[in-house]
């Protein structure tokens, strides 16, 4: 394959921690940094020979100041994904390698934003690839749930709510043809209409099991670096197996094993176009001893560019 070159100096990260659950109804995700930071992402990283600043977290206020209903609290949702894209974007600008780590995945209306908006300063677009159970492509107007972190891609893509599609300087943010799913097996009727009509290549459990995921990772990377100017990574932890990553607020059986999940992400870094990356949706609550933390630390360590050997 002919990879781009990537344009941050990969070996400097900003890890940014966005505790937040207004997106969810389930609570408990808001505690997903402080899992991540207590399994030592930032060593972890250190150990790679990479340099690491932690800016510690973005505000989120609490839910007792927000409205109590999940579509009454997009304001609240876009006010912290503001200032994540603001932060976003000063790290790619500055040539670090922001790890977004969460907090539910509305968190990534910010994020992937923040990424696009420097790539559009430099007359570049991004490229997105999805690691999620779930398709997150839902609107106000077709959600079952309201839920928030059921919509972010929906808004990168330019539709829904303004507050939430228009956070970056270009609209949309992602163009569909530069967006790729992987791990899909949880979609909503309305989700895969939209899937269809917009022609988003999309990888499901079935393409993997059938394909095997160098493969589907291979055509991923094909899509994703297809006109653009570099890679945004959003993971959920749910795209693994619950019987691997039991934390998770959305569990769905039936999901990658972790060596499938490491494979995806040293290929990631071997592709050396990531830009950024986000780690999401994990759920001390429903933890055990914090081994989803510490299985998503390790993961961010092969995208990093840890090696067997």
């Amino acid at each position: 394959m002919n990879y781009i070159p990537p344009s941050p100096d990969r070996d400097a990260v900003r890890i940014i921690g966005v505790p937040m659950d207004l997106g969810a109804s389930r609570r408990g995700v808001d505690m997903g940094p402080s899992a991540m930071r207590l399994a030592d992402v930032a060593d972890v990283i250190r150990r790679l020979g990479l340099s690491v600043t932690d800016e510690g977290n973005v505000r989120v206020p609490d839910r007792s100041e927000v409205p109590s209903s999940p579509l009454g609290r997009i304001g609240a949702i876009a006010l912290v994904a503001a200032e994540l894209a603001a932060r976003t974007a000063n790290a790619v600008r500055h040539g670090t390698c922001p790890l977004v780590i969460g907090g539910d995945h509305s968190l990534s209306v910010g994020s992937v934003a923040g990424t696009a908006t420097v790539l559009a300063e430099r007359g570049e677009r991004v490229g997105l690839i999805w690691f999620d159970a779930h398709a997150d492509i839902n609107t106000p107007d077709t959600t079952l749930t309201g839920n928030v972190h059921g919509m972010p891609v929906a808004h990168l893509l330019g539709l829904g709510d303004e507050r939430l599609s228009r956070l970056a300087s270009v609209t949309p943010a992602v163009r569909a043809e530069h967006l790729v799913y992987i791990g899909l097996r949880d979609l909503d009727e309305a989700e895969k209409h939209t899937i269809a009509q917009l022609g988003i290549r999309a990888f499901t459990m079935r393409d993997i099991d059938e394909r095997g995921m160098r493969n589907v990772m291979d055509e991923a990377m094909q899509v994703v670096t297809h006109g653009t100017g570099g890679v945004h990574v959003s993971l959920d932890a749910d795209f693994i197996d619950p019987r691997e990553a039991p934390g998770v607020g959305t569990p769905v059986r039936g999901g990658v094993s972790l060596r499938e999940a490491h494979l995806a992400m040293e290929i990631i870094n071997d592709s050396r176009v990531m830009l950024a990356m986000d780690l999401v949706e994990i759920n001390p609550i429903l933890d055990r001893a914090n081994a989803t933390a510490e299985l998503a630390t390790d993961l961010v360590a092969s995208a990093f560019g840890r090696r067997i050997l």
